[in-house]
């Protein structure tokens, strides 16, 4: 008897460095709204276009560690309680992931459909992309490894290619797979997009749980092995499952295409025209942004004369543009990039030298989220920093003490209920509090609105990594 369930999962993984400063390794362009107009994350735009799916059961997520309340937040924003998330302790590529989240869906139901999709992609026309969906579904009850290749628009270095073994007459056709082609250099691109056999890899994919498994056992039974291994040692923890690190460390850092795809006889391939973009570089964000009639992108406090085929964004500072053409400029409250737009593939250069160096810039925000809400550090020295924190109604930071550091808070807006010491007190706008330098403090939002208050810390230390938790409500470790 077929079981026509689908089990979209959900691939929360990668640091989002082509859209930096925008998105960095601390909370990459999944997380976030890349367009002014988006009330959505592209995170929750992913989940939101697949809710529509009959016979939908439980989404599977997978994250890692440093982005697991990112994740879970965002999902009860969205007011979506029926998930699972599972942490890995670093990433391994999709094969890794997908075989996880197979063997985990089998949990779930006897043999559904796993629907595997990016989390950062772009695509316009929703109705579209079901029906390639569900074209896909038939296939994938066939016991067919489907995947889906976006239709071309351009001749495009910055993808892969799949080729069809024929033909397709229309977009809700699906054709056996020939053969993947890896990025192209120009010229190669132009003869294939000349060619209807040959669409781009979306990284998008459809098949039954166990015939994947079945697959990865063929081609790549070290993996299935310590998959298995990983979940059968993992640990809960609130609304995540922990994979066991010594197992999950011995998994290849491989992708599902090449594992799998390219080595199956089972492969299929739909066409998908949806207006699909990974939005892989400030260039495809221009692309797929609504611009004006001299071809720019604004955002923010922007005045331009004489600037066309621009894409401006401003955070925080006025940017003036004079006789501008082809540019990106992004600021944020800490850089700003300023780049041809062709030239934004090579941002991944810049951030590896950040990164290599220790720039700070390279990997974080100066916002910072938490499961309780959120900082912004205002100004800092070596042996001070002044951080703006937003607590949200009935959450608490954790009980804490520092070696190195004294704090004073000072109430902007809300209600603080301060623990020091054993001592409980309740302060409003306005008032203020000292924190001595080892004792043992604690800060929650009694209210129903934002808490947020100015913290000055001071010491000889003032680094993230000095503190000690005695509790935390969100399982955090030291």
């Amino acid at each position: 008897m077929s079981n026509n369930s689908i089990v979209p999962l959900i691939l929360c993984g990668g640091s989002g460095t082509r859209l930096w400063p925008l998105s960095r390794e601390s909370y990459p362009k999944q997380f976030l709204s890349i367009k002014k107009k988006d009330k959505y994350t592209l995170l929750q735009k992913t989940i939101l276009r697949v809710l529509s799916l009959e016979n939908l059961k439980k989404l599977i997520l997978v994250c890692n560690e440093e982005h697991r309340f990112i994740v879970a937040e965002q999902m009860r924003e969205l007011n979506i309680k029926d998930f699972i998330i599972l942490l890995e302790p670093f990433g391994r590529n999709t094969a890794p992931a997908i075989t996880l989240a197979a063997l985990k869906s089998l949990e779930l139901e006897e043999d559904p459909n796993l629907l595997v999709l990016s989390s950062d992609h772009e695509i316009n026309d929703t109705k579209n992309f079901l029906d390639a969906v569900n074209t896909g579904l038939k296939f994938s009850e066939q016991s067919k490894l489907v995947t889906f290749g976006v239709v071309p628009t351009k001749p495009e270095i910055g993808y892969g290619y799949i080729k069809s073994k024929k033909p397709f007459s229309n977009n809700l056709d699906g054709s056996e797979i020939e053969c993947f082609i890896e990025k192209p250099d120009l010229e190669t691109a132009k003869k294939l997009v000349k060619d209807n056999r040959f669409n781009w890899n979306s990284g998008i994919f459809m098949f039954k749980s166990k015939e994947i498994i079945k697959e990865i056992n063929q081609f790549s039974p070290e993996i299935l092995i310590s998959c298995k291994e990983a979940i059968k040692k993992s640990i809960f923890d609130l609304d995540f499952q922990r994979l066991d690190q010594d197992s999950f460390r011995k998994c290849e850092n491989i992708s599902i295409d090449i594992a799998v795809m390219e080595k199956t006889s089972k492969g299929i391939v739909i066409p998908l025209d949806a207006g699909w973009s990974d939005l892989g570089s400030w260039e495809a964000v221009w692309e797929t942004s609504k611009k004006d009639l001299q071809g720019n992108y604004k955002e923010g406090n922007v005045i331009l004369e004489g600037t066309k085929n621009c894409y401006l964004k401003s955070k925080d500072r006025l940017i003036v543009g004079i006789d501008l053409n082809n540019l990106v400029v992004v600021e944020t409250r800490d850089a700003i990039l300023i780049s041809e737009k062709k030239s934004s593939q090579k941002l991944k250069n810049i951030v590896n030298y950040l990164k290599k160096n220790k720039i700070p810039e390279g990997r974080s925000h100066t916002k910072v989220f938490r499961p309780w809400g959120n900082y912004l550090s205002v100004v800092e020295d070596n042996r001070w920093q002044v951080k703006l924190i937003e607590v949200k109604p009935g959450e608490k930071l954790s009980l804490q003490m520092h070696h190195h550091r004294s704090e004073h808070w000072i109430i902007v807006e809300g209600t603080a209920k301060v623990e020091i010491n054993g001592e409980v007190n309740i302060l409003t706008e306005n008032e203020s509090t000292y924190i001595p330098l080892g004792s043992k403090h604690r800060l929650t939002n009694p209210g129903k609105i934002p808490l947020s208050l100015i913290e000055v810390q001071s010491g000889s230390y003032v680094g993230e990594d000095d503190i000690v938790r005695f509790e935390d409500k969100y399982g955090r470790y030291n």
